[in-house]
């Protein structure tokens, strides 16, 4: 039995100074986490216990789709520069040197570990599919540790990787962890949503999310009430009411307009006596690249924005497959002749494809464009501006594309109800690969008639300390936190009112042996203190019900508390057990 008086449960009344978010300031409260620097953190006993029993849960659901690997942390350089990613991943990679100066890295993500298995030992279709999975520590050099254990250096991940010989083979293999995501995350007892993804770094095409809301969230999740539809911001998408255009002045060719010192679209619209809804908003980029030569290259990219939206950078990167920052006051000057303020897409020559015309600067016009006409835009010359531009008539786009963020209280591209847009935490990710690393690193099979053919990928990740993170965001109050049964490092705790009473201990230690014996969790309380610095302690630690033992004894009766709603009943001491096993619906 556990009891309390013999472990360590280190409680604090105030949270550190730097604790922002609610699962960060309750976690160390609770003693369940230490700090041993910035991102990086101990998980003491009770944080332990709730870890071991999420993978636990992980591990018992990923069994029936999949075999458990564990693989090395440390990887050689090697494996990432064939995937193409020792250089991509930038300084988030922790890296590192042997003795004898090869270089190697702590592994953030285990694709090109995978793959290399894969590579070597995969020959046939015979083979396939194949599930392969890891629950292992992973390692990311994170620029700005904050918020606890949300964003960190060091955390644990259960990622899985798929291997099959076809798409169709892929659909399965993902249809199959996202079903099983739904359970794992269901049996931890989270309110999740599941929200269309890019996939960033990480390539490939289909990638879902799973989405806590709360306010201490880094994502931003847009979501319709009125039906299913939910997009994480990088990949939402929205109807647009229908706009007025402007009617064409003069013979309705370009017309040059005198905007003297008017830069920002609200001064011109303003100045104009418009909407930004009729304005063209441009931004200048550049991706910069180096060639199979090692040769730097800069490209120019330019995006033409509806005045009154702003551009996602995601959708972006993902449009153009290359990461862009903005121009340089001398690259402005180069390409448009015109400082910043007045640019517009009229006097240049615009690439006519995204990937042949590599020379040329690259013009990308939002989908909100498309269709529109007698817009107002920059003149490429200080002080003017030039009204009567229409995409494909003045000017021709490399190409549409949506690039722009959803608001709330737009309209769902389903349904039509207005939108909503809350932060939200990622607790697991599953992405269709493709063929980026088994193509990059040579991984090659047999098919049906003999053909050397490459296994299509998927990816499927979980944060483990992101369930637990999201459990206690999602139940917390002034005096601590309550975790679902599942994941609690305790279900009940046992509370002995007074320990120097003989009947009021005895019976404490009865009634924990019972539910001990008939399977429940149990942690006794027979400290020597006060009844209200246990009850404290209870309530700040994330056991979801509490047992009083009290005066009642002598009337065999005690009183459960729960947790979460503060409900409290009275119990006959003999029906203990059974009312247990009737709330958590365990048989016996």
């Amino acid at each position: 039995m556990h009891r309390w008086s013999e472990l360590f449960i280190p409680t604090l009344r105030e949270a550190p100074a730097d604790a922002e978010v609610a699962s960060h300031k309750f976690l160390v409260r609770a003693g369940y986490i230490r700090q041993l620097a910035a991102g990086i953190y101990s998980y003491l006993f009770l944080g332990n216990r709730s870890f071991n029993k999420i993978m636990a849960i992980v591990r018992q659901e990923m069994d029936r789709i999949g075999q458990e690997f564990f693989l090395p942390a440390l990887h050689p350089r090697e494996i990432w520069e064939a995937s193409g990613r020792w250089a991509l991943m930038g300084d988030n990679l922790f890296r590192l040197k042997d003795r004898k100066g090869a270089d190697m890295c702590l592994g953030m993500t285990e694709e090109e570990v995978m793959t290399e298995i894969a590579r070597k030992e995969l020959r046939s279709y015979k083979q396939l599919p194949q599930i392969w999975y890891q629950i292992a520590t992973k390692f990311r050099d994170e620029p700005r540790p904050r918020s606890g254990l949300l964003r960190v250096r060091q955390f644990m991940m259960k990622d899985a990787y798929s291997f099959d010989i076809d798409a169709a083979g892929l659909d399965v293999s993902y249809k199959k962890h996202y079903e099983t995501y739904c359970r794992i995350f269901d049996r931890c007892g989270l309110k999740y949503m599941v929200v269309e993804a890019d996939s960033g770094a990480m390539g490939g095409k289909e990638s879902h999310e799973f989405m806590v809301r709360t306010p201490a969230g880094e994502d931003q999740i847009v979501s319709c009430d009125g039906c299913n539809y939910a997009a994480n911001m990088e990949k939402a998408t929205s109807k647009l009411e229908a706009v007025a255009d402007l009617a064409a002045e003069g013979d309705g060719t370009p017309l040059l307009v005198h905007t003297p010192g008017q830069k920002t679209i609200e001064d011109v619209a303003k100045f104009l006596g418009v909407s930004p809804k009729n304005k063209i908003k441009t931004l200048a980029l550049m991706a910069d690249e180096t060639d199979a030569a090692g040769k730097k290259k800069s490209r120019a990219i330019v995006v033409l924005m509806r005045g009154d939206h702003q551009l996602n950078e995601a959708k972006l990167n993902a449009t153009v497959a290359v990461a862009t920052r903005p121009m340089e006051e001398t690259e402005i000057e180069r390409l448009f002749n015109s400082p910043a303020g007045y640019l517009g897409p009229l006097g240049i020559e615009w690439a006519k494809d995204l990937k042949r015309d590599v020379d040329q600067p690259m013009l990308l016009v939002d989908k909100a464009l498309e269709g529109r006409a007698n817009l107002i835009g920059g003149a490429n010359k200080k002080d003017y501006h030039l009204k009567n531009l229409t995409p494909g008539k003045n000017f021709q786009p490399t190409a549409y594309a949506d690039l722009r963020s959803v608001t709330a209280g737009e309209a769902c591209p389903n349904c039509g109800k207005a939108l909503r847009i809350d932060t939200a935490v990622e607790v697991g990710h599953i992405f269709k690969l493709g063929y980026r690393y088994s193509e990059s690193m040579g991984a090659r099979v047999l098919d049906k008639n003999g053909k050397e053919v490459t296994p299509i990928m998927g990816c499927y990740g979980i944060g483990i300390e992101r369930i637990l993170t999201a459990a206690v965001e999602q139940s917390n109050d002034e005096n601590g936190f309550w975790l679902p049964p599942a994941i609690a490092p305790f279900e009940i705790v046992v509370s002995a009112t007074n320990v120097k009473d003989e009947k009021v201990k005895s019976a404490a230690e009865d009634i924990a042996k019972q539910l001990e014996t008939a399977g429940f969790d149990v942690i006794l309380d027979d400290r020597d203190e006060r009844p209200g610095v246990k009850f404290k302690d209870a309530d700040l630690v994330g056991i979801p019900f509490r047992i009083t033992v009290g005066k009642k004894v002598t009337e065999d009766t005690v009183e459960v508390v729960l947790r979460s709603t503060r409900e409290m009943r009275d119990v006959r001491i003999t029906a203990v057990v059974e009312y247990f096993q009737e709330l958590l619906g365990r048989t016996s």
